[in-house]
């Protein structure tokens, strides 16, 4: 049975892999200032930190309409039997709901919740993926990914937080008190949500050393599939000495670094980095 798998452009996931699995990819929509863009085709994250940084007001996300979920399925139900596609998480925009409506036009076109972002909710995409290459049907696809859900784990440290604060994303009296007292916090997803989690001091390097390690901390619990290194801008060698601290784990078989798109680096800023994987 021929199924597409298919996701919103928060996956951030690399064009090899992209390519690699033929997923198709719907890109969300990025204002800056009074023109919107598509991310990933006509704006990406350089673009938004140059237009804050020269004092642009920050960038806004907005969902996928229904109408645009509609047209995006349409092409693929012709040439596939089935298409399955993997959202955003519901608590972190409307994307999923607008899917489900657009869906109900169809009879082929099935809406997962990823109930994640970024890498996070890339490991949910190749995971379908995997499974529609190896021939599993669409309900037995659909019921091996909701018990892979609830075993993502992704959080990032951010290095400051006035993207989050004008995206909505935590309050300024959380940010003063994390810069009064130069601490670097680490965002958590869970149950679907984000939350506070960590908060390290220190040099940037130094408080990814330490965020890896805790996070990886417990290595028998993990499995050792894979683990996405993902990051907005950033400088390569913290980048390089993250990936060597997650290779001396010697846990997973496929480390991947990737680049957060648009969406991410719209509320998180520069150098944000997260290490994203899932548990047993």
């Amino acid at each position: 049975m021929s199924i597409k798998i298919t996701s919103d452009s928060t996956c951030d996931l690399s064009s090899d892999i992209l390519e690699q699995y033929h997923i198709g990819i719907l890109p969300l929509q990025i204002e800056k200032g009074e023109h919107t863009f598509r991310d990933g085709i006509d704006i990406f994250p350089e673009d938004i930190f140059k237009h804050v940084d020269e004092g642009g007001a920050f960038c806004k996300t907005s969902a996928m309409n229904p109408e645009g979920y509609k047209l995006f399925f349409d092409k693929f139900t012709r040439e596939y039997e089935a298409v399955i596609h993997i959202n955003i998480g519901s608590s972190f925009s409307s994307c999923y709901q607008n899917a489900c409506l657009a869906a109900q036009e169809f009879k082929n076109v099935f809406i997962v919740d990823s109930k994640n972002l970024s890498s996070g909710h890339g490991h949910i995409v190749l995971e379908a993926a995997a499974k529609a290459e190896e021939g599993y049907s669409p309900y037995s696809i659909l019921e091996y990914l909701a018990g892979i859900i609830p075993k993502v784990r992704a959080s990032f440290l951010l290095d400051r937080l006035d993207y989050m604060v004008k995206g909505g994303r935590c309050s300024s009296v959380m940010a003063l008190g994390v810069n009064l007292l130069k601490l670097k916090p680490c965002i958590e997803v869970e149950n679907g949500k984000m939350k506070l989690g960590k908060k390290y001091r220190g040099t940037l390097q130094r408080c990814l050393m330490q965020y890896v390690k805790d996070k990886l901390d417990n290595s028998c619990n993990i499995a050792p599939k894979r683990i996405f290194v993902t990051h907005t801008t950033i400088k390569p060698e913290i980048v390089k000495s993250v990936i060597d601290t997650v290779t001396q784990k010697a846990i997973f078989e496929k480390i991947h670094e990737t680049n957060a798109g648009c969406t991410v680096s719209s509320h998180c800023g520069q150098n944000t980095l997260g290490v994203l994987f899932i548990e047993k």
